[in-house]
């Protein structure tokens, strides 16, 4: 008998609720698998719906259908194993579960054990958990079977080892963040190791509204080495051989460039949600300053040129600069772009609100009429062109409410809604080193920002300067520490309690505010659930 199984690696980009797509992927995988002589093809967790369905699993119809697709699929398993992730009702209750198909038939159903109820994840709302452990015989070795948050947990790869498996077979759909493919490694290798045991770890790859799932499937042989990493942020079909004792193969090096796989999370995420919900292309405001800037590069990496807009829409204090580099920008991804100055509209508003502010300063309410300007002129052409709209702040805006609603938070989809300003500019840099020339203009990274909503503004007018702004917010947001614990890591008391503060007030401005890519472990959404009307702050 083979000491190796033959096994492809399915690591396919579904779209949720499309059984009609999915099934296509699979069937292709499994045909193409057939002519690799494979002895398994490997798909994703829920792979038929999609990940995450969310709420499309309260509805029996839905249900049913995935029970029709799988036995439509089954059919097509004549000499070969399948194992496909997807939701099945088992003694009438809903389990996330791996279902095993061979020679025409759903041999095996496995019922995800540990269901994750954290950060995105939300199985606890829709899934019974399973108590079964699952070993299967695929070409005479027995394979155990786990889902994703089971390989996180000892007791599951043990009992399977107690059950004698030869191998295991993990199905994921695990969501990207960044560093995240090291830890899996590392845990895998760990398992492995320990127990024995190869480990295939397939993944799911693909954007789902925020979340991207990275693919980066793994092979670890028994001593936990790490034998073959499929690409990661790609979709594809991989047949390769998992040996069942020692491996001849040598570690493989990983690629550890985290501002890459952040950036090309951030253009796999945007291409996604544009095309899978139907949208012709996409707009959005070019200022000249770089967080627009690198939502631009990003679009055109994303779409295609041809499918990108762009509008520069200048006032009384943008500097030349900012319309010159714009312009540069413009020019060099070839998009089409056009500049509408808004001064005559604000200025119309300005006049129909006369009455109305008579004998009142000026103060941050004609800064945000300046960008509410933008952004009524923005929706007017996203509606009558029929392109989506982007918003192009970034993270530490958006947590301090450091952003506009109804102006430049007005959008369809916030690329940058998850990424910090300090790691703006270093996506910005690695743009730029891939030699294509200046695709963000390199002024537009080493001159001060600036919102330039009033005479020689910069942002540290509003805010500290954004290495510590950034940092702050990181042990606030992310990390859960408290003004004391910050300050003691040598920030100023007041500084910190300031910027704490305007987190916590800021919440209704995230409420409103487009869905963003997701690349941290706390990222405004699900992964952070906080209450709009809430007393609880940090005093001065």
């Amino acid at each position: 008998m083979s000491q190796q199984l033959t096994l492809t690696i399915a690591q396919l980009n579904p779209t949720v609720g499309s059984f009609r797509h999915n099934t296509q992927l699979i069937l292709d995988a499994i045909e193409q698998a057939k002519q690799e002589n494979a002895d398994v093809v490997v798909f994703p967790e829920l792979m038929i719906t999609g990940y995450p369905p969310e709420d499309l699993l309260f509805r029996p119809a839905f249900i049913d259908k995935v029970k029709r697709t799988i036995e439509t699929i089954a059919k097509e398993t004549n000499g070969i194993s399948a194992i496909i992730g997807a939701p099945m009702m088992l003694n009438g209750a809903l389990y996330n579960t791996a279902c095993v198909l061979q020679n025409g038939e759903i041999i095996a159903q496995y019922a995800k054990q540990h269901l994750p109820n954290y950060r995105v994840f939300d199985e606890k709302r829709y899934f019974n958990a399973g108590t079964e452990t699952a070993v299967v015989d695929i070409a005479g070795h027995r394979v155990g079977l786990l889902i994703c948050e089971d390989i996180w947990m000892p007791e599951p790869i043990q009992n399977l080892a107690k059950e004698n498996a030869e191998a295991v077979i993990v199905i994921n759909a695990s969501p990207f963040r960044s560093n995240k493919t090291q830890e899996r490694i590392d845990l895998l290798a760990e398992r492995a190791y320990t127990h024995h045991l190869p480990i295939a770890y397939i993944n799911l790859v693909g954007g789902q509204d925020d979340l991207v799932f990275d693919g980066a499937s793994l092979l670890v042989d028994n001593k936990g080495q790490l034998i073959y990493q499929a690409p990661a942020l790609k979709a594809g079909v991989f047949t390769q051989n998992l040996p069942l004792k020692n491996a001849e193969k040598s570690l493989q090096p990983i690629d550890t460039n985290n501002n890459k796989h952040i950036y090309q999370a951030l253009v796999l995420g945007l291409k996604d949600y544009v095309h899978k919900n139907g949208f012709s292309g996409v707009m959005l405001g070019l200022s000249g300053g770089i967080d627009s800037a690198l939502t631009l590069a990003i679009a055109v990496d994303a779409l295609g040129a041809e499918n990108v807009e762009a509008i520069m829409m200048p006032f009384r204090y943008t500097a030349d600069i900012s319309i010159q580099d714009a312009r540069k920008q413009a020019n060099k991804l070839g998009i089409k772009y056009r500049e509408i100055p808004i001064e005559p509209i604000f200025n119309r508003f300005m006049d129909a609100l006369a009455d109305e502010f008579v004998n009142l300063e000026a103060d941050v309410t004609e800064e945000n009429l300046q960008a509410r300007s933008r952004g009524v002129l923005l929706m007017a052409m996203s509606n009558k062109l029929g392109k989506m709209l982007l918003a192009t702040g970034n993270k530490s805006e958006m947590s301090v409410g450091y952003a506009t609603l109804y102006g430049d938070m007005a959008g369809g989809f916030a690329p940058l809604k998850d990424v910090f300003k300090t790691l703006v500019y270093d996506l910005s840099r690695y743009r730029n080193s891939l030699g294509e020339g200046e695709i963000i203009p390199d002024r537009v990274i080493t001159r001060p920002p600036s919102a330039e909503l009033a005479p020689d503004q910069i942002d540290e007018d509003s805010l500290p300067p954004y290495d510590i702004l950034d940092a702050i917010l990181r042990y606030f947001i992310e990390e859960f520490k408290g003004v004391d614990e910050i300050v003691a890591l040598g920030y100023a008391r007041e500084t910190v309690q300031r910027v704490a503060n305007m987190v916590l007030l800021n919440e209704h401005k995230r409420r409103q505010s487009a869905p963003g890519v997701r690349i941290t472990k706390r990222a405004f959404g699900k992964d952070r659930r906080y209450p709009i009307t809430s007393h609880y702050r940090y005093h001065l």
